[in-house]
């Protein structure tokens, strides 16, 4: 196993703290093999066998446990005699009122316990509520390009703008470095995977009653990442293709698919008035391999999958990321932190004049003196621009400084 030690340093920082600790993210972007990570690594710190209970609630081997009660028996039968236990539970949405064992378990103090799942309701208001705030979050993505270039032999690695163009086609989940790299290979498992969450992360789980609207509304955002929308938007697409439904039924789809980590929803901001608007967000999907997946490897808007990258990377450094308004300008990032804030522009390449300045007309009217950047796929020897900072895409996602 390709060690992730952006997640793995998280989770032993965290080893033996009173929290509980929850991994969430998409089906298939390798909450599992963290767990299997976190097991390998305590027990070469010497951590026993009999004291790491690891269980997945996919496999077969459990699938009688349906709920709190039989959840509780078990565990309390596999931590019999144990005086501190390591409890891995994979997949625990798959337990009907799984929190109220947990919490029971929580309480006693032998166990440090780490959950995974695939539902965005393990995590939001909900999961507050469920854990009494005795939690600690973190959130999975697909690889990043350096994890990516970690999962890749050594020659390949060494030529890093060409393997990003790869990175950029077939995209990150960390299935698809180690199979053939030929469009039907790819196309094929992605697919599998696709039609896999779809189904059980959103039809199955919401009951949805019309599987080919939703698909329909997956389409529509897979080729919209980077425009704006809004319900009004996709329902007079849908109407176009002979759809017709209403704004209620868009918006509960769209949750689903955010609920599935499939899509993420970016809100704008209005850096003058300085709040954030409720009206025509953008959507950046999980992973631009999946997003050509559905509509082919043929191309595309280049400049809107490069945004869909950077904007991923942004969050999973950790930043809180909405899209900028100044006027009838727009700032494709505003990544925050709470003691930082980086305004970010993407663009394919700026080596044209007329390009350039409508790409840094909205950061030079920014009047606050946060930093601005400028992501592009150029490679230049000029660095700056009166002060915005010119970066090279590839760089930027290979430098843990950024």
């Amino acid at each position: 196993m390709v060690k992730r030690n952006l997640y793995l340093r998280k989770l032993l920082l965290l080893k033996d703290q009173p929290l509980i600790k929850v991994l969430t993210g998409m089906r298939r972007v390798g909450k599992s093999t963290l767990l299997d990570l976190l097991e390998e690594s305590l027990k070469q710190d010497g951590v026993a066998a009999n004291q790491i209970i690891h269980l997945n609630f996919e496999w077969m081997r459990f699938d009688e446990i349906k709920d709190y009660r039989q959840l509780y028996t078990f565990l309390q039968e596999q931590m019999h005699g144990q005086s501190h236990v390591y409890l891995m539970l994979d997949e625990i949405q798959l337990v009907d009122h799984w929190e109220r064992a947990i919490n029971s378990i929580f309480a006693k103090g032998i166990a440090d316990i780490y959950l995974t799942g695939s539902n965005a309701k393990l995590l939001s208001s909900e999961i507050a509520t469920l854990l009494s705030g005795r939690y600690a979050l973190i959130e999975v993505y697909p690889l990043s390009f350096r994890e990516y270039l970690d999962f890749l032999p050594e020659a390949e690695r060494q030529q890093t703008d060409m393997t990003f163009q790869r990175y950029l086609q077939f995209g990150s989940l960390p299935v698809i470095p180690g199979i053939p790299q030929h469009i039907d290979t790819v196309q094929m498992v992605l697919s599998g995977i696709y039609n896999t969450v779809l189904m059980k992360d959103v039809i199955q789980r919401n009951a949805v009653r019309d599987p080919a609207l939703l698909e329909h509304i997956v389409r529509f955002l897979a080729d919209n990442v980077g425009n704006p929308v809004s319900t009004s938007k996709i329902s007079g697409y849908l109407t176009s293709k002979g759809r017709k439904t209403s704004a209620l039924t868009v918006d509960n789809y769209l949750k689903m698919l955010e609920n599935a980590f499939i899509f993420y929803r970016a809100s704008r901001y209005d850096i003058k008035g300085k709040l954030y608007l409720k009206t025509m967000e953008k959507y950046y999907i999980v992973d631009t391999g999946l997003r050509n997946a559905l509509l082919g490897f043929h191309g595309g808007d280049y400049g809107h999958v490069l945004e869909n990258v950077v904007y991923l990377e942004l969050l999973r450094r950790g930043y809180e990321v909405g899209v900028g308004k100044l006027g009838t300008l727009e700032v494709d990032f505003i990544a925050s932190k709470p003691d930082q804030k980086i305004y970010y522009q993407v663009s394919a390449s700026i080596l044209d004049e007329k390009t350039r300045e409508r790409e840094l007309e909205p950061l030079r009217k920014i009047r606050d003196q946060y930093e601005k950047v400028i992501l592009t796929m150029d490679r230049t020897y000029i660095k700056d621009f009166d002060g915005i900072r010119n970066i090279n895409i590839v760089d930027f996602l290979l430098d843990d400084a950024q």
